[in-house]
């Protein structure tokens, strides 16, 4: 039997980072997300004697007996995860890669769990709601990276569409916030997503972050607070189809994400978004935890060839990023060996 899975990547406009436990828990975080069609991809094999897990991004490849031999020590532990939540009985073959370049912001690990989790629920032939895919794949993730994980990350990609997703010590909300398609492919010519390099955000980073957040730090609490807050403007500026407001609201996000860490801006992104202002974008943020990845960037659809141009000359790599209805898929086949 051959697997196989795709789950979407997301871009968030407002409330990134507040979907993270320690500050959701205490004080509440939401999400305005939307999915889009770059993609993690999943292929799991049955029938094999062993575990062959393979990691197609980073070129990692290893063998396991069996399930009961597992060691989680810092190579494909996601996988490996996945495997110690939902096992199979025999061996398995399983083929990961993604659409968009290491460390780009845009909730590939979430993304993965997903679609490993979807993968293997198949393979077990048990049914899970996307909702519970998604907790699934939040639980994988935060034994995997810790403070780094995201839930916004392995919901949008359960789920897909354009979500409003609001996170606090009583679970998870997921709402929908409802797009024509015209009104999604009229953003998608307003938009630039830019690579500026792999994020180097590190777990040392996030724990200075939270620390600041249990301690009542008021700089970093209330710029995460303020980053929350701009969820609403960014939904409602969605639904308008207004998208020089949705510009100014991701603009101010990026103020108060920057406050959080003097790590989370650097010189590359500096560079990148200088031209990007130059060439007329509106507005922009990072897309991920900052420290490298993605900015997205709202600019007249006039203006895009121009921003594409100047951005590439700064060192950015823009990404064609679509939008997607779609949340994670699986298609399973009898396999021809």
């Amino acid at each position: 039997m051959r697997i196989r899975v795709r789950a979407p990547l997301r871009i968030d406009f407002a409330g990134g980072v507040t979907d993270g436990r320690p500050f959701a828990e205490r004080f509440g975080g939401a999400v305005v997300a939307a999915a889009v069609d770059l993609c993690v991809h999943a292929d799991l094999l049955l029938g094999d004697r062993r575990i062959r897990l393979h990691d197609q991004d980073r070129d990692d490849h290893l063998t396991v007996a069996s399930s009961d031999r597992i060691a989680f020590d810092g190579r494909l532990d996601l996988h490996k995860w996945a495997l110690t939540m939902l096992p199979v009985t025999g061996g398995i073959e399983i083929l990961t890669r993604c659409d968009a370049p290491l460390g780009a912001g845009l909730g590939c690990e979430g993304g993965l769990a997903v679609a490993l989790l979807a993968g293997l629920a198949r393979a077990r032939e048990e049914a899970y709601s996307p909702e519970e895919l998604a907790e699934l794949a939040c639980m994988a993730a935060e034994q995997d990276i810790g403070p780094l994980s995201s839930a916004n990350d392995a919901y949008t990609a359960a789920l897909g569409g354009v979500r409003h997703l609001v996170f606090g010590r009583a679970g998870v909300e997921a709402r929908d916030v409802a797009l024509a398609p015209e009104a999604m492919a009229e953003l998608h010519r307003h938009l630039v997503v830019v690579y500026t390099g792999r994020s180097h955000f590190t777990e040392a980073t996030a724990r200075r972050v939270w620390s600041a957040v249990e301690a009542d730090d008021p700089s970093v609490v209330g710029a995460l607070s303020r980053m929350r807050e701009l969820v609403e403007p960014a939904g409602d500026a969605l639904r308008a189809a207004d998208w020089r407001r949705l510009a100014d609201v991701m603009d101010e996000h990026w103020r108060a994400h920057r406050q959080l860490d003097g790590t989370i801006a650097t010189a590359r992104m500096a560079a990148v978004e200088d031209a990007a202002w130059r060439a007329g974008v509106w507005g922009m943020k990072a897309t991920g935890a900052g420290a490298g990845g993605c900015l997205a960037a709202i600019c007249a659809p006039d203006r895009r060839p121009a921003v594409i141009e100047a951005v590439a000359a700064a060192g950015g790599q823009v990404l064609e990023a679509g939008f997607s209805e779609r949340g994670v898929e699986v298609h399973a086949a009898e396999a021809v060996l």
